[in-house]
């Protein structure tokens, strides 16, 4: 794994390095392969890096989006993952739609959603039995809790290493989510941080040792590039050793 942790001075700066990394990793990965595989976060802070990405003249045909997780709700729903990328980026831009994989949240079973994504997964990726997909890009957040992705502290989701997908639970809602394995094989994983109410989980993410039980962003260590990106607000306090 190669660890790279970058604290910038403000928020617009966070988006911007962001900006600049994804670009150069989807441009590697299509010169290389012919195209590109990126999944997405939710939440707030992605969102005008999404907004930067629809400014770009980029080979949409050649870059497939997925997410890494999504609330169980239809895209049209304000809380939806999918609807915010989309309306940020996705829709304001030429982007094929079968170049748009998002996680299904129609069938009233999250488990039945999981195991289809799952199979859509093993199918674009032609995966055999036991493998695991290589994204490009997976974009990821944390919440003041410490969960990434839909991993959230002391769920069952922390314990699948044998899916792709699984089911993820906040507060007795059910998400689906990429697992940690998945993640974890990943050519680059970037964590995009802003603001103050970060600060205590990010000393545990980055403590010599702490519990990923707890604080689940702590079992992502990708394969690739493990990129933190990190604003000054969140990443002031971090110790020079862990930078």
């Amino acid at each position: 794994m190669n660890k790279i942790v970058e604290v910038l001075p403000d928020k617009e700066a966070l988006i911007q390095r962001s900006l600049t990394i994804v670009l150069e990793k989807l441009q590697g990965a299509i010169a290389d392969r012919g195209h590109a595989t990126i999944a997405l976060a939710g939440g707030s802070t992605p969102k005008p890096l999404y907004q930067q990405l629809a400014t770009q003249a980029l080979p949409w045909e050649s870059i497939h989006v997925f997410w890494g997780d999504e609330r169980y709700v239809p895209s049209d729903h304000p809380d939806s993952n999918e609807g915010m990328a989309r309306h940020a980026w996705l829709d304001q831009v030429a982007f094929p739609s079968a170049n748009i994989h998002p996680m299904p949240t129609a069938n009233p079973d999250p488990a039945a959603s999981a195991s289809q994504h799952e199979a859509e997964l093993r199918q674009f990726f032609q995966l055999q039995a036991g493998e695991f997909p290589r994204f490009d890009v997976i974009l990821l957040g944390i919440g003041d809790d410490g969960h990434t992705a839909s991993l959230f502290p002391h769920t069952d989701a922390l314990r699948v290493h044998d899916r792709l997908v699984t089911v993820g639970n906040k507060d007795g809602q059910p998400r689906i989510t990429f697992t940690a394995p998945l993640i974890n094989h990943a050519r680059s994983v970037l964590f995009i941080v802003s603001g103050t109410s970060k600060r205590p989980a990010l000393d545990q993410i980055f403590a010599p040792t702490a519990d990923s039980d707890s604080f689940p962003a702590r079992l992502i260590q990708p394969m690739g590039e493990l990129w933190w990106l990190l604003d000054q607000a969140a990443g002031q306090d971090l110790k020079s050793d862990d930078i």
